[in-house]
């Protein structure tokens, strides 16, 4: 079998981004309820990096390699993993780096590579919040009001800021990992 340079290529890139989730899970700091970490922004600039399916295929082995036991989860991982309901932004990390690389589309335009990193963002909240609130209701959580404030939107603000630095970075990194540059841009 005779494989394509740009497939292993393809294939490290995924690999990498893996990798990088794998490490912001367990990169925490300690908050009430939910610990912070970096997985949102990383999901998203896999998407704004790798383009849309690269991105979002990363983020599906993340999340396969997780639900199937490896602990690459902040957690751990197994199935049961989808009982817990932190479990909806796992879900939402395909779709943020799905919509933040369909959106981008190797633009270095500031406004677009922003707008397309928010947006990956609110795709993984509005996944995340209500897959929270669902399973949390089932599992007898009394206060769902307090659960909405304090263990989902109190973080927005993070990765608003998060998801605007990775942008930035974007502009840097974009042609060491995708290959691309900004002469790439005027076509």
């Amino acid at each position: 079998m005779k494989f394509k340079r740009n497939s292993v290529y393809g294939i490290a890139q995924v690999a990498l981004f893996v990798a990088l989730m794998t490490a912001s899970a367990y990169i925490q700091i300690p908050f009430p309820l939910v610990p912070l970490t970096f997985q949102t922004v990383i999901a998203v600039l896999s998407g704004l990096l790798l383009g849309a399916k690269k991105g979002a295929a990363a983020m599906s082995v993340y999340c396969f390699s997780g639900v199937v036991g490896l602990p690459v989860f902040s957690a751990g991982g197994g199935f049961t993993y989808v009982l817990k309901p932190s479990f909806g932004y796992i879900i939402g990390f395909i779709f943020a780096s799905a919509l933040s690389g369909a959106l981008v589309k190797k633009s270095f335009s500031a406004k677009r590579v922003v707008l397309s990193a928010l947006a990956g963002m609110t795709a993984d909240y509005l996944i995340g919040v209500p897959y929270c609130i669902i399973c949390a209701h089932f599992l007898g959580v009394g206060n769902l009001v307090n659960l909405l404030l304090l263990g989902n939107l109190v973080y927005i603000p993070k990765d608003a800021v998060l998801c605007v630095l990775a942008a930035m970075l974007y502009k840097s990194v974009a042609p060491v990992v995708s290959g691309y540059s900004v002469k790439d841009k005027k076509r």
